[in-house]
């Protein structure tokens, strides 16, 4: 996989668009979500593709064949990093080999919040060092030229990566998208750059559109699957009181339903959210017994459609579910 210099790649395709070679280039991104903000930039373009398609996640994802053959083909790929979508690090590196890989977890701007430990949030494995920020900033890195991601723990690292829940962070990643699109295709950069004003202004009104509706809410504890909404709730306030597991692809023990069990009557007529893709019977033997109630948030958008419009949907999706839930009788 090779390396990227944007001035030295901006050069070469403004070289190419000069003699009439302004084809889209050919796109691939990992997560609804992060798929969503790349549409969006090439509206008018081109169609990214997208690898972790329907109702899966990232979390328990594999690799199929029609996948790796987008990745062999790639010229851009996007992804958040290791720590979110470790079955595709090594993939990358065989597969994508002339492909500019961009990962979005060190875009410049992000705000990284660490992981929750103790009492209503389990205790993350940190069995390698924690990441650390890059210090050049940049977001595409040379995987296939010795890139050492020691830094990375590719299990739980030592921040959350669900960095799109919060559209400032959102903002953040279409800045670093923009950058690399119009280094791989500087034909075509007026139309990104229109298409990244508009994303970036509608994001500006989608933040406070979600910041008014959950502003009833705000006072109001629940409890959720796995630990994946610490970004929406730093950035509007609402308050997760707990998770019933650490990560989706683990199921809790005995031990640790009975906590949230209790967690639950402590909190009295509260809210606990499932995940479409994961054992709902949990949430059942959890408010068995109790005044909570029950509904789903969808943080990787597996019941939506991919399109240029997702991310709007989902965030949309998971502030109406919480005020929907929290102010039932």
């Amino acid at each position: 996989m090779k390396s990227i210099l944007i001035p030295l790649m901006a050069s070469v395709a403004i070289a190419a668009a000069a003699s009439g070679a302004t084809a889209a280039p050919d796109v691939v991104v990992s997560i609804k979500p992060i798929h969503s903000l790349v549409a969006a930039i090439m509206r008018g373009v081109g169609e990214p593709q997208l690898i972790v398609e329907g109702a899966a996640s990232p979390h328990t994802y594999n690799l199929r064949p029609s996948n790796a053959r987008k990745l062999e083909k790639a010229d851009v790929v996007f992804w958040v990093g290791p720590g979110l979508e470790a079955f595709l690090e090594k993939p990358l590196e065989a597969l994508a080999s002339k492909a500019t890989v961009v990962e979005l977890e060190d875009a410049k701007g992000l705000e990284k919040l660490p992981f929750r430990e103790g009492g209503p949030f389990e205790a993350h494995d940190h069995g390698e060092e924690g990441h650390e920020d890059h210090a050049d900033g940049e977001a595409a890195h040379d995987h296939g030229h010795g890139h050492d991601h020691g830094d990375h723990d590719h299990g739980h690292g030592a921040y959350d990566t669900h960095l799109w829940l919060d559209p400032a962070n959102a903002k953040a990643m279409a800045q670093t998208i923009e950058t690399a699109l119009i280094a791989a295709d500087a034909g075509n950069a007026a139309t990104y750059q229109a298409n990244t004003k508009k994303l970036i202004d509608d994001l500006d009104a989608l933040d406070m559109e979600l910041a008014e509706t959950v502003k009833p809410i705000k006072d109001k504890p629940f409890i959720v699957f796995h630990d994946a909404y610490q970004y929406f709730e730093h950035r509007y306030g609402v308050k997760t009181a707990g998770s019933i597991t650490v990560s989706p692809e683990t199921l809790p023990g005995a031990d640790r339903v009975k906590q949230m069990q209790e967690k639950v009557r402590q909190l009295g007529a509260t809210c606990v959210f499932a995940e479409p893709q994961f054992e709902p019977k949990l949430i059942s033997v959890i408010t068995e017994g109790t005044a909570a109630k029950s509904a789903t948030l969808d943080p990787e958008a597996a019941t939506l459609e991919p399109g240029p419009d997702l991310y709007f949907k989902l965030m949309r999706g998971i502030a109406g579910s919480l005020k929907d839930c929290l102010t039932q009788p």
